[in-house]
């Protein structure tokens, strides 16, 4: 494959249309999401929105590993520590999520269909790509989180947006524990609209190729193609923890605190099963970002999409200055001691003022 972190094709349809196709090219990086990446990806998807012969778009990522693990966040960490003028420079982390957060709010608002095949992992920034698709495909490979909390950062790229549209209080869950969903999943909550077997996947970009798109309405063309293939791996969908755990996870995160939802969710991990496993990355999480995430997703919930990412903007903003998100880096992915030294050790010692700071602009 081409050495570039974008590919960009153009599929030729039966009746002389164009698919446009953007493939994330970075695999042996999980195809994490760089500034440079988005800098290919926004202006070409702006040039075919313009396009009158595209009439799709096909999102996919290359390798079967990931369709796309999150930001390049050591990029970001770089960003966070380094001396002014060097390396990344600065302000090269504010840009990152500015500019991300345009690329997301561009797919929520596309013109045309965007089909995204969501195999592997998608987590963080990859779920914001996933989640403005208007055909968001998952597999039985698919793997998907939003695991910021781990990391001193806290559920963005829309997620404040999305997470507050899944069943009950099913996104408050896995914004707080960072909870693996597999595809099943996904389409319980809401954030994948087709199940379809990995293997199937040439035949469907045949079977987009094949069809006429002129004159048509261009999404229900794409889901008439993409039914069939569904039915077709019925047999394949997993069972869905989040579906068979849904009123216990109402009943664990229904409290008036937070205090009381952590107090309820940590309970959980002392057991067995998905829903232990789902709960103990509570006790290693950043307290910071368990308050931020309980707080942004009660003032967003009635918000526009777009009033959404510009309050997710301040928020992560902040979270480059403050020095949790860079501690969360470093004990994952820098130094490798998986031993975080959070600014405050528990809920409980966290000052308020400290959190109101987050969300000041």
């Amino acid at each position: 494959m081409t050495g570039q972190p974008m590919v960009f094709e153009e599929w030729h349809t039966a009746d002389g249309s164009h698919i446009a196709v953007a493939r994330l090219n970075m695999p042996k990086a999980l195809n994490s999401l760089s500034l440079e990446m988005i800098r290919l990806l926004t202006p070409q998807l702006k040039r075919w929105a313009e396009d009158s012969s595209i009439c799709a778009v096909w999102l996919e990522a290359e390798g079967d590993r990931a369709f796309c693990a999150g930001g390049d966040i050591v990029a970001l960490y770089r960003s966070m520590t380094e001396p002014r003028g060097a390396g990344v420079g600065a302000n090269e982390g504010a840009t990152f999520f500015e500019e991300e957060y345009e690329l997301d709010y561009l797919i929520h608002t596309f013109p045309k269909p965007v089909v995204c095949w969501g195999h592997g992992i998608v987590m963080g920034g990859g779920m914001g790509i996933m989640a403005g698709a208007s055909h968001r495909v998952v597999t039985e490979g698919s793997k998907l989180a939003m695991p910021e909390s781990s990391i001193g950062l806290y559920p963005d790229v829309a997620a404040g947006w999305f997470l507050n549209r899944t069943p009950g209080r099913t996104g408050l869950f896995l914004g707080l524990t960072g909870a693996r969903m597999n595809g099943a999943d996904a389409l319980f909550v809401g954030l994948a609209d087709r199940f379809i077997r990995h293997d199937l996947k040439s035949g469907v970009v045949d079977a987009l190729k094949q069809r006429n798109w002129q004159d048509q309405d261009s999404h229900a063309v794409v889901s008439s193609v993409l039914r069939p293939f569904e039915q077709q791996s019925a047999d394949a969908q997993p069972e869905s923890p989040v579906r068979d755990h849904f009123d216990e996870i109402n009943r664990v995160t229904d409290a008036d605190t937070l205090e009381e939802v952590i107090a309820q969710l940590s309970e959980l991990a002392g057991g067995d099963g998905w829903l232990a496993k789902a709960a103990k990355p509570l006790a290693t999480a950043s307290p910071t970002s368990l308050a931020l995430c309980w707080r942004h997703l009660n003032n967003v919930r009635h918000d526009s999409l777009k009033e959404v990412l510009d309050k997710e903007l301040t928020l992560s903003r902040n979270c480059l200055t403050k020095g949790e998100f860079a501690e969360g880096i470093r004990a994952l992915l820098i130094d490798k001691d998986q031993q975080p030294r959070w600014r405050y050790a528990s809920l409980t010692e966290m000052d308020s003022a400290w959190i109101d700071d987050f969300f000041t602009r």
